[in-house]
């Protein structure tokens, strides 16, 4: 079996047979097989695109609705703004849809050290705002948030972790290094603190686990162990009338600051605490049930006009499309993003390799999350968590990580299948 180079392909014979294995030529860019042969463009998933150019036409509809009295002196500003950074993120997605998915793993052990890195800098030397460290200021006038880059840049690196393990996941000692390997910018996350990206740490963890072929009753098995461990120490920690034997563990502290204990149980009982740490859920409820059927209209919102509902252009935004939109739009909006979800498990299912279709799972598993905790949160059924709206929410650090992670899932599906001559 050998190589060599015609007409720009780099062509290997086994047998009888001639595959092209990769783009090359003199250019240097080519070479590195940065550019990729026309011939792949067949296996773009035209669908994939239009709902993700669907998704993102209706977060600028939204959010001239949701941002316009945020700031009375510019009401289209979030809007601008918005749209900006979709330009930009179109521009990622498009870049790294070009780039051979499979050239990352060569840069597995930079990345994740640029990762640490930037979530340091954000520790020591961050902004703060309401009571977190989560944002880096930069020389152009806005900041960026790294633990939304945090996410792609895990997925790509666990990715290639676990493809090297694929088959060797059997044993609770083979979860380790697994866990491990995402604990350490998990915590630095934690720390700033960011309770919701932690989570989604958690979730695109799980996922590409199942996926690499974790043992699914042993790990399963952990998981549900450790969601025990976890409510027995809220029950302990929150309850005021243990039985005598356990009044030693009565008020058991736990690692989170109280406003994020707080919420991770207020929305169990929103009423107990109306003006306090349960408004958030209150109003959010209010918006959705009284929009009806077909909301009270555009711009004729009254918890969010009046700004009665706390950010509605970001965490919740979702409500603002039940009050004003009503069912008939809730129902649209978590259409688009069942097609565009189900589209990319697809992507995952025909990857190539395993690298592909693990990077598809931490794409999959990470968009999920994000849907289904926020409308959850806005709709009171779950923890408010600060999770914000994928491609819908105002931001620009999430708007360039979601689109980063489109272009990843392109790169995927444009390589699904290799060239043969």
């Amino acid at each position: 079996m050998y190589s060599f180079p015609i007409s720009g392909l780099c062509y290997q014979t086994s047998g009888e047979t001639i595959h092209i294995i990769e783009v090359c030529n003199s250019n240097e860019d080519y070479q590195r097989g940065i550019i990729m042969d026309r011939r792949t463009l067949k296996n773009l998933d035209f669908l994939y695109i239009l709902f993700t150019f669907l998704l993102l036409m209706a977060s600028l509809i939204i959010l001239s609705t949701a941002s316009i009295n945020v700031i009375k002196s510019d009401p289209l500003h979030y809007v601008r703004t918005q749209a900006m950074w979709i330009m930009i993120g179109i521009s990622f997605a498009a870049v790294l849809a070009v780039i051979d998915y499979e050239k990352w793993r060569n840069y597995r052990w930079w990345i994740y050290a640029f990762n640490i890195l930037l979530l340091l800098i954000v520790i020591f030397f961050g902004d703060a705002a309401k009571g977190a460290t989560r944002w880096i200021p930069t020389p152009f006038g806005f900041k960026i948030q790294p633990s939304e880059f945090a996410k792609i840049f895990i997925i790509l690196t666990l990715a290639d972790f676990l493809a090297d393990r694929k088959g060797k996941l059997n044993d609770f000692k083979d979860f380790i290094l697994p866990f491990l390997f995402v604990l350490v910018p998990m915590l630095l996350i934690f720390k700033q603190p960011d309770l919701g990206t932690t989570l989604v740490f958690v979730a695109i963890f799980i996922g590409m686990m199942f996926v690499a072929g974790a043992n699914p009753w042993k790990f399963g098995g952990l998981l549900l162990g450790g969601a025990a461990i976890v409510g027995i120490a809220l029950w302990l920690h929150f309850s005021t009338n243990l039985p005598g034997w356990l009044q030693w563990a009565q008020g058991m502290p736990l690692p989170m600051q109280d406003y994020q204990l707080r919420r991770l149980t207020i929305f169990m009982d929103p009423a107990a605490d109306i003006a306090g740490d349960g408004y958030h859920i209150i109003q959010s409820i209010w918006a959705i049930g009284s929009g009806g059927l077909w909301g009270k209209g555009y711009q004729m919102g009254t918890q969010g006009q009046l700004n009665f509902l706390p950010e509605h252009h970001t965490d919740f935004i979702f409500s603002v499309v039940g009050e004003e939109f009503g069912f008939i739009g809730t129902i649209t909006l978590l259409f688009l993003f069942l097609i565009f979800l189900l589209r990319s498990i697809t992507i995952a299912f025909k990857a190539r390799d395993s690298y592909g279709m693990l990077i598809a799972t931490g794409v999959v598993s990470m968009f999920t999350f994000h849907i289904l905790v926020n409308v959850g949160m806005t709709s009171g059924i779950m923890p408010v968590t600060g999770i914000p709206l994928p491609m819908i929410s105002a931001g620009g650090s999430a708007m360039l990580s979601n689109m980063a992670a489109v272009g990843l899932m392109l790169s995927v599906n444009l390589r699904r299948q290799r060239l043969m001559f």
